[in-house]
């Protein structure tokens, strides 16, 4: 006898059931329903440890930089320095978690009112410090400077994440819900197109209108204000600011800038494993902002490939289990809060990659963690120490009743 069982004969035209097989729809599927039963705490701590590798792997390439562009003394200050901010990054990541959303919850409108304030401050003569035609910083005691739009975009998504969940069923609606929460958004990203800076603006808008989709706005609300404002920003630079035209020719390879051609020199020439941490010449080259708005061309340059593409898979860590703690957290406004804190965090980061690597115009935007800024180094770890701050646990506010005037 066979060992092989016969198989039966079916007449001609009869159909066959398929075996249940799982889509890639359904594989995202599982992995959400996994998630949600994950503690929050774990993928809080990763996210932590994550954070604290990208910052010390940021004070080393700052330290290198500066060993070999700067004399002893003024070394050994700005080294100091970084230190002080890198200490001053943790210092506002834990105190975002001690806090977390829910403690802010009740300061939202004055925290709004505030962030309006100081965006409006730039524009008053002799007061922000103005940079390559920009007025987007004002000044702080010590010689420092502080960027108001960078903590109007965390505030900004506090509000929008506590104004979907107070509205509830009515953040679909355009008149009573979505309309009003636009209108604010809308005055906050043409205060920052207006200093100039259209990248910080588009990062602004993009999280704000993400934020408020996922927070139950429908996209058919939300595209048609986007295209709209956007659109019309573009245009306005474009057509009366000649550096941000210049900057989009660049990209289109109409015109050529030295800084954009050294820098992908830069990365070209690390090859597979670089040229070693601290033997890269490009920085003596003149090539400005290495140590900054194209950090990761300083990183292409030393330590090669290998080395951007282990700084890209910590940033892809950090998405992997930002979203693992924002689908484990129960509370829905903490669950907002959190997606669109740790969003502004890796959209900067994606923004920064896209245009050192020629993917995008060029934009002085930071690689957060990474670069040297004192501000966005700040508020990024302010935003992640939220985020992780959401996770923690604790006996929750009363729910606040819905309707409830915000701002």
């Amino acid at each position: 006898m066979s060992r092989f069982k016969t198989a039966a004969v079916l007449p001609p035209g009869t159909v066959v059931p398929r075996e249940n097989q799982l889509s890639f729809l359904d594989r995202l599927e599982d992995m959400r329903v996994r998630a949600t039963e994950v503690d929050p705490s774990e993928p809080a701590v990763r996210l932590f440890w994550i954070v604290l590798t990208l910052s010390g792997f940021g004070l080393l390439m700052q330290a290198n930089h500066a060993a070999t562009t700067q004399a002893p003394d003024v070394f050994w200050s700005g080294l100091w320095g970084q230190a002080f901010f890198r200490g001053a990054a943790l210092a506002a990541l834990l105190v975002g978690f001690r806090m977390g959303p829910d403690r802010l919850r009740r300061f939202i409108p004055g925290l709004v009112v505030a962030s309006l304030l100081a965006l409006a401050l730039v524009y008053v003569p002799g007061v922000p410090s103005a940079m390559n035609g920009s007025r987007r910083w004002l000044p702080l005691p010590g010689g420092l400077t502080f960027q108001p739009s960078e903590l109007a975009r965390i505030v900004m998504i506090l509000w929008v994440a506590d104004r979907c969940i107070r509205l509830a069923s009515d953040v679909t609606d355009w008149k009573r819900g979505v309309w009003p929460m636009l209108r604010l958004g809308l005055v906050v990203f043409v205060l920052i197109v207006c200093e100039t800076d259209l990248g910080g603006a588009l990062l602004f808008l993009s999280c704000f209108l993400i934020t408020m989709w996922v927070g139950g706005a429908r996209m058919t609300h939300l595209s048609g204000p986007f295209v709209f404002a956007v659109g019309a920003a573009a245009i306005a630079l474009l057509t009366g600011v000649s550096y941000v035209r210049h900057r989009l020719e660049m990209w289109l390879g109409h015109q050529q800038n030295d800084q954009v051609v050294r820098s992908t020199e830069a990365i070209a020439s690390g090859d597979w494993t670089g040229v070693g941490l601290g033997q890269g010449l490009f920085r003596n080259a003149g090539v400005p902002y290495l140590e900054s708005d194209y950090v990761f061309a300083l990183v292409g340059e030393e330590l090669g490939l290998f080395g951007q593409l282990a700084l890209v898979g910590l940033y892809m860590a950090f998405l992997w289990y930002g979203l693992r703690l924002v689908l484990s957290i129960k509370d829905r406004y903490a669950a907002l809060c959190c997606f669109g804190l740790l969003l502004s965090v890796a959209l900067q980061a994606m923004v920064h990659l896209q245009v050192v690597s020629g993917l995008a115009p060029p934009k002085g935007m930071t690689l957060p963690f990474v670069s040297h800024g004192g501000t966005s180094l700040v508020v990024s770890s302010l935003a992640v120490g939220l985020a992780l701050g959401a996770a923690r646990p604790r006996n929750l506010p009363k729910s606040v009743p819905v309707h409830a005037s915000a701002a």
